[in-house]
């Protein structure tokens, strides 16, 4: 508990970024097995089920202003890509309850979950996305917001999803 609070003070205190930051993935640096989600009801979500898909994860908070401001941008994302074989996923480690009255006030179609690890994953900022490809290997990884139905970000996502190396 006390582990987990620091880390939350840590990641308000050195998060929340406007700003968009690149960063060069090495492909074995983060596996998707290594991401461990849940549903809000707490059960636990395999991984494998999105096996053959490309997979957007956002980390987000509700108290996050970046966060919040890149949210539309990743609905209008989502629409664009609703015919493609890609599963957008939004992350919080924010209690249960939190993501549920932020549900309640916000009228997105997002499959929202929660993260167990987010630590382990070395996310120090929010917003951070990580997109991985249809092979589960991490091709994307940026912290801090951005317009993600522009079309550089939509031709990204586009790339990735045509990724089939290994």
């Amino acid at each position: 508990m006390t582990r987990t609070l620091f880390y939350l003070i840590l990641i308000f205190l050195v998060s929340c970024s406007s700003g968009t930051k690149d960063q060069s993935v090495s492909e074995s640096e983060i596996e998707l097995n290594k991401v461990k989600l849940k549903e809000l009801n707490d059960q636990v979500i395999d991984i494998s089920q999105f096996k053959g898909k490309t997979i957007f994860i956002n980390f987000w908070a509700s108290w996050c202003k970046p966060c919040l401001q890149e949210m539309p941008s990743i609905e209008r994302a989502q629409a664009q890509l609703k015919n493609e074989n890609i599963v957008f996923l939004l992350a919080s480690n924010e209690d249960p309850a939190e993501i549920e009255q932020f549900i309640k006030k916000h009228n997105y179609t997002f499959k929202y979950t929660l993260i167990e690890n987010l630590e382990e994953l070395n996310i120090v900022a929010l917003p951070t996305t990580f997109i991985f490809n249809t092979e589960g290997k991490l091709k994307f990884s940026e912290s801090g917001s951005r317009n993600w139905d522009d079309i550089s970000s939509i031709e990204l996502i586009t790339k990735i999803m045509n990724d089939h190396e290994n």
